[in-house]
Formats: C-alpha cells, structure tokens, sequence
C-alpha cells in the first residue's frame, strides 16, 4: 500500500488499531529509563502516547498525515504530548536525532527498502540509546494468523540483525502472539529483535 492508500485506511473516525500499546513494546521498554524516543512509521501512534505515559520525550513519525492528526488526537485525549512529522523513513532520515529509543512496531517492507529504513533508524540511535523492532514474521505465513499474506515483506529475526551494523544485539527472537478472532483465539509469530548502541 502507497500513501495514499494508508491515508484513505487511516480517514475512518474509530482507530485503524487499538489505543493500547503493543505487548512486545511494553515489555521491552518498561525496564528502560525514560529520555528521547521516535516511534517510527507510528500510525495512530498507540505506542508513542505510551511511551509520552511513562515520562518519555515522544516523536511519532510516519508518511501518513491523516494517521498523525489522529495520533495528536490520540495524545490530547490522554493529557500527553508527541511531536509528529510526516516522513517517509525509506526516502528520508529520521528528524531531531539522536534519540535514546528508536522503536519500529510493523513496518512491513521489501527487503531494498527495509534495508534503507533500518540504515536510517540506526544512524538515528544516541550512543547507549536502545533499537526496539516488532514485526509480522516469515514464519506466520505457513503456521500464523492473519498479518501479510506477501512473503517479499515479511522478514526473520536474522535478517533484521544483518541490517544493524554497529549495534550489539541483546535478543532476537521469533515470539507468539495470540489473538481474538470470532472463531476463538489463534496464535500469530511476530519477531522481537532488541539492539543497543555501544
């Protein structure tokens, strides 16, 4: 899907996703002390009002304008502020760096412009500051639910960790994430890849 096509995903009134902050997101960040972070290709930005919630100095950015009206909406209705900037990370780097978290949750992307979306979240890393990546992984396709159904953008832990030259790798891992469906729960792989900056 283009710009376009997520601005017009993103121009209902009820939120494309939910308010609540990823699961993954939450467990690896809670332990962190809070300074500057960039929610990149953040959509409603669910997880930069979190993170805004635990005392972080939040950026959301994402080439969608019509999601980050929203996710300014999102922040005032929880007494929080984001800053927000429409970019588009696989053409442009990331703004306002260097950040002590940069978090990408579900940018699903072929493996040329992945590579250049990483490049720029790495260059966007403080010294010390911690990379945070969730993703739908290859693996759901075969044994996983929902998520996309194009193999050219679904990625492995491995892959993500080849992209990340210069920082130390302190997990990267295939985890089960369940979910509601009207059949009753089903279980999708997502992975967690967690990266520090000397």
């Amino acid at each position: 899907m283009d710009r376009h096509d997520w601005n017009e995903r993103y121009r209902t009134r009820e939120l494309v996703w939910t308010a609540t902050p990823n699961r993954f997101v939450v467990e690896h960040v809670g332990d962190l002390p809070p300074g500057r972070a960039i929610d990149v290709a953040a959509g409603e930005a669910r997880n930069a009002v979190w993170l805004a919630e635990q005392g972080w100095r939040a950026m959301a950015v994402d080439f969608s304008e019509v999601a980050l009206g929203k996710a300014r909406e999102l922040a005032r209705s929880r007494n929080v502020t984001v800053e927000t900037a429409v970019v588009d990370v696989v053409h442009e780097p990331l703004p306002g760096g260097p950040y002590d978290l940069v978090l990408v949750a579900y940018l699903q992307l072929p493996a040329p412009e992945r590579a250049t979306a990483m490049r720029h979240c790495v260059d966007a890393l403080a010294p010390g500051g911690t990379f945070l990546a969730v993703a739908h992984d290859a693996s759901n396709l075969a044994g996983g639910y929902g998520g996309p159904q194009d193999p050219t953008v679904l990625a492995s832990p491995a892959s993500v960790v080849d992209l990340l030259g210069g920082l130390t790798v302190v997990s990267a891992a295939i985890v089960e994430r369940p979910v509601e469906t009207p059949d009753g729960e089903r279980v999708a792989f997502d992975h967690v890849v967690r990266a520090v900056r000397p």
